[in-house]
């Protein structure tokens, strides 16, 4: 274990990109390496791994064992920093072996006997579309499951999957992979992203970041540009605002029909459905500068400013009218989390402020006083939310059909969870010692007993 008062660290991404290095004090959690691995990619999720070793942001480094080595690999989520949550109607479970374990609609994609073999070792990341799954490997291929239109067979480009991927993204029915020569593959359904050919001769280098909408995708390249592709009314035709993503973008963010992108003098553009969110001058003076993340509900965005306020744009009924709770938006907030069609905003004091629609978590009154203290980081589901707090337990608000109501587990989540994931209609904690606790739809991920004796310990990532 490590001794000493300052531990040397090199966090390192699939593609061998050194993320960050530095001394770090041996008294600290790994909370501080995650704050130095957001730095490289502001909004996105990430897992730090030590060898196969999951490390949370809890954990203390004086806890790591520096004979492995001090190179800490980083894994990008193809999700957001904001908890964006799945589309989907099955869960995805990594082990710390690197094997995976799928419940929920066998229909969908919860069934991955299919491909069995594949997923018993190496995965160190699982995407997802509506329907489908795709599993990153670290070797770099990829393995895909589910329904074969929404991405689950990838056999069309199979060839170009076998290595060198270190990044999948999802729409609502086709995945793009980045591959460490910066190019990108899509598969999927053809006219929602998964045919990317009109753009090809952007995409064969340079990439570094893709995110998707419901039926489109929008990457980030390297010198700040943006391609765009996919359903042209789900943002997918950037032309209206192409002068404005020709450089300097360093995040893009998707809701259900729109993307919103940050700049790296701190404005946002928006493109795609109006009433999604791809329209936002009616706070264009708000959004010139300061911005430094944009989250999506389905039809909604909300973005933080560097002083801590919130800005809200798109579907007024769906999180895109804050002005419930705009004396409360006005400082301190450090993450926003969107739900289908609400928001939660965590402050720096550790209190949740919610709103958009009250039957999809906007309305949080009934927990009223579990939040407002002690909140370290919020999930949303297609309509509700999950917090968990800095002991370890867990609060749940929202649609009980969508995991709102998370009594039949309640003893369960009192203490020592770590993270929260959600699919469309349920939830999944992973607790300290690697277990998994589940609620929400039975049918749709909510009920994992099937394979309940698979996640008594070592899991480290729930997709």
């Amino acid at each position: 274990m490590a001794t000493s008062s300052e531990i040397y660290f090199e966090l390192v991404e699939l593609s061998g990109h050194v993320v960050a290095k530095g001394a770090w004090s041996a008294t600290l959690r790994a909370d501080c390496l995650y704050q130095s691995a957001h730095l490289a990619k502001p909004g996105h999720r990430c897992r730090l791994l030590q060898g196969t070793w999951e490390i949370t942001p809890f954990t203390p480094l004086a806890a790591l064992d520096l004979s492995l080595c001090t190179c800490i690999q980083v894994v990008w989520l193809s999700s957001s920093a904001a908890g964006r949550r799945s589309r989907n109607k099955a869960c995805a479970a990594i082990k710390a072996n690197g094997s995976v374990v799928t419940w929920g609609d066998a229909d969908e994609c919860g069934n991955s006997s299919a491909v069995a073999p594949l997923l018993t070792e190496g995965v160190v990341q699982v995407c997802v579309s509506a329907r489908a799954f795709a599993a990153i490997k670290a070797n770099g291929s990829v393995v895909t499951w589910g329904n074969a239109d929404d991405g689950g067979n990838s056999s069309a480009v199979a060839s170009l999957l076998t290595e060198g991927v270190v990044q999948v993204c999802g729409s609502y029915s086709a995945f793009a992979a980045i591959k460490a020569n910066g190019s990108v593959v899509t598969w999927g359904d053809a006219d929602n992203g998964g045919n990317s050919s009109a753009v090809a001769l952007l995409l064969t280098e340079g990439v570094v970041q893709v995110c998707g909408s419901a039926r489109a995708f929008a990457a980030i390249k390297a010198n700040g540009s943006v391609v765009t592709w996919g359903g042209a009314e789900y943002g997918g035709n950037s032309s209206t605002v192409a002068s404005l993503l020709t450089e300097g973008v360093v995040q893009v963010c998707g809701s259900g029909g729109a993307f919103a992108a940050i700049k790296a003098n701190g404005s946002v553009v928006t493109w795609g459905n109006a009433y999604d969110g791809g329209n936002s001058s009616a706070v264009a003076s708000l959004l010139t500068e300061g911005v430094v993340q944009v989250c999506g509900s389905y039809s909604a965005f909300a973005a933080i400013k560097a002083n801590g306020s919130v800005v809200t744009w798109g579907d007024a009924d769906n999180g895109g009218n804050s002005s419930a709770v705009a004396l409360l938006l006005t400082e301190g907030v450090v993450q926003v989390c969107g739900s289908a069609r609400a928001f939660a905003a965590i402050k720096a004091n550790g209190s949740v402020v919610t709103w958009g629609g009250a039957e999809y978590g906007g309305n949080s009154s009934t927990v009223a006083s579990l939040l407002t203290e002690g909140v370290v980081q919020v999930c949303g589901s297609g309509g509700a939310f999950a917090a968990i707090k800095a002991n370890g337990s867990v609060v749940t608000w929202g649609d009980a059909a969508y995991g709102g109501n998370s009594s039949a587990v309640a003893s369960l989540l009192t203490e020592g969870v770590v993270q929260v994931y959600a699919n469309n209609f349920s939830f999944a904690a992973i607790k300290a010692n690697g277990s998994v606790v589940t609620w929400g739809d039975a049918d749709n991920g909510g009920n994992s007993s099937a394979v309940a004796s698979l996640l008594t310990e070592g899991v480290v990532q729930v997709s």
